[in-house]
């Protein structure tokens, strides 16, 4: 009967630990700007990618291009720094203050160095962001576009060739950054 009783006694005394346990989390306090936030989060993540595939890429390969009608890899990693400049400037309400990356650069040396300077860029838009400044209007394109949609569709481009250039990498046997040290799959 003793063993009985303490054995129901720890059970009792485990069960409201187990279960406070497996609650949810206290809410917090969302962030002052949490769209700037999380659409700086997002772009963070996606530049970062794009920053260790061009990295990851030997300097032999930056020619390298599956058929002629695409751009060379080097030439993507131009792009996409062409392409942050021109989009966090447009949203930053400044002049682009770099053109020309994908038709100058060709070393890998030079094209990594220019990817890291435009997205230092457009860190430096979203650090300047707030939510009320996101919805400010400018003109791009042929559209009216809140601020915050114009780093937006930066972050969706980046994106779009970020997956170019993990098909590249694979078609050269290197794995992509994202697909490094994948999370442990679930026990079934």
């Amino acid at each position: 009967m003793n063993k009985r009783l303490c054995a129901a006694l720890a059970g009792s005394f485990a069960l409201p630990v187990v279960l406070l346990a497996q609650a949810p989390p206290a809410a917090t306090t969302p962030p002052a700007n949490p769209i700037t936030v999380s659409e700086k989060g997002l772009y963070s993540y996606l530049s970062n990618a794009v920053i260790g595939a061009a990295v990851k890429m030997p300097e032999e390969n930056y020619s390298f291009e599956p058929t002629p009608e695409v751009r060379s890899f080097g030439q993507l990693v131009g792009h996409v720094a062409d392409a942050n400049y021109m989009f966090c400037s447009q949203a930053a309400g400044e002049a682009n203050p770099s053109k020309g990356v994908e038709k100058t650069k060709t070393s890998k040396a030079d094209l990594v160095a220019a990817l890291k300077d435009a997205v230092a860029y457009c860190n430096k838009a979203f650090d300047g962001m707030t939510d009320a400044k996101g919805s400010e209007m400018v003109q791009m394109f042929s559209f009216h576009l809140a601020k915050l949609t114009v780093l937006s569709l930066n972050t969706a481009h980046t994106d779009e060739h970020y997956g170019n250039m993990v098909t590249y990498l694979r078609l050269k046997g290197i794995v992509p950054p994202t697909s490094e040290n994948p999370p442990p799959q679930a026990s079934k």
